[in-house]
Parts: C-alpha cells; structure tokens; sequence
C-alpha cells in the first residue's frame, strides 16, 4: 500500500513531506506507548498516534519508519513537525480514533510483520 492510499483511506491532511506519498508501505502499528513501540515493533513502516511528543518522531527515526499518521484531530507542533521534514517522514493527520484509523487500514490489507518476515 502506499502513503497516499493511507492518506485517503482515513481522510488524513498531509503535514509535511507529500513529495513521499508514493513509498509503499506493508506494516503498521498504533500505540501511545514509545516504550511499546520501541519494545515490540520490528518492520513496521507506519505509527498512529495520539501521542504529541517529539519523543514520536525520533522514535520513528529509530524504528526506521517513513510515515506517522496522529489521530483524534490531534496536531503536532511545527517544531516536530519541522524535525519530521528534516528526516523524511511523512506527517498525516486524521480526524479519526486509533481503533478506527487501524481497522481500516487492516481492512485494506495492511497488517503487522511478523518476525519471520510474513505477513
């Protein structure tokens, strides 16, 4: 799936690097927790949040992640999002609850890697 068919599918305004809305993406996680994220997320591509924290981008960074979608109408400041700009990655923001925003992407067939690299 790519960026773009993320941002359509949850109705999300791009924040920042829409020159990268073409990458293709296989995996996803949703977590408020970056401890969580940083524990048990292994290839995943794309973090939902509702977490507004530069702590989100570096652990996107860390993670090796292209895109953060943050839900419930939240809006990251223009220093994070400024941060996110300087490492490539892709800033969207959906009106939509984490549960939603993740079932529809599950939906449409982006899922969660597991460790032997299967989806």
């Amino acid at each position: 799936m790519k960026i773009r068919d993320i941002k359509e599918l949850l109705n999300a305004e791009v924040l920042c690097c829409d020159e990268e809305l073409e990458k293709e993406v296989n995996s996803a996680c949703g977590s408020d927790m970056m401890s969580d994220v940083l524990a048990y997320v292994k290839d995943q591509a794309v973090l939902l949040t509702g977490l507004l924290n530069p702590q989100v981008i570096r652990t996107a960074e860390m993670m090796d992640m292209v895109c953060i979608v943050f839900v419930r109408s939240k809006k990251p400041t223009k220093e994070m999002v400024e941060l996110a700009k300087q490492l490539d990655i892709v800033v969207l923001a959906t009106n939509l609850r984490m549960y939603e925003a993740c079932g529809r992407l599950y939906s449409k067939g982006l899922g969660t890697l597991k460790e032997n690299g299967e989806a």
